[in-house]
């Protein structure tokens, strides 16, 4: 029986084949990389999913690299401006809104209803 997996594979194992092949994958990792799955929904993990693409060629919502979005922003900054740890934290922003990770969505989220408290209460923006 040919199965489709979520990524678009045609294989050649029964539902119960994969999700037995899918708990030895899990049962043969560490404790920290199941912890991990868990956290995030072990019904929701595809090990067999195919790989991201290199982090140099992955794009955005708007089709465009990390390289391509930071240097866009840092042209519409002063170079006199900004240090080189700013254009780091910048490009660590850039890269985690890329690849839709947590910690960087909770900083972009702070970041963004700090700002907004500072002008409802008066004292300009960030």
């Amino acid at each position: 029986m040919k199965i489709t997996l979520e990524s678009g594979k045609v294989n050649k194992f029964t539902p119960e084949e994969i999700e037995e092949r899918k708990k030895t994958i899990f049962d043969a990792m560490g404790k920290r990389g199941q912890k991990q799955i868990l956290k995030k929904g072990y019904e929701d993990w595809d090990p067999f999913a195919e790989p991201k693409d290199p982090i140099d060629i992955r794009k955005d919502k708007t089709k465009r690299t990390s390289q391509s979005l930071i240097r866009e922003f840092l042209s519409h900054i002063d170079h006199d401006e900004y240090s080189n740890t700013f254009a780091q934290g910048a490009f660590e922003m850039c890269l985690g809104i890329i690849n839709n990770e947590e910690k960087i969505k909770g900083m972009f989220e702070f970041a963004r209803w700090y700002d907004a408290l500072l002008k409802k209460e008066g004292h300009g923006s960030l």
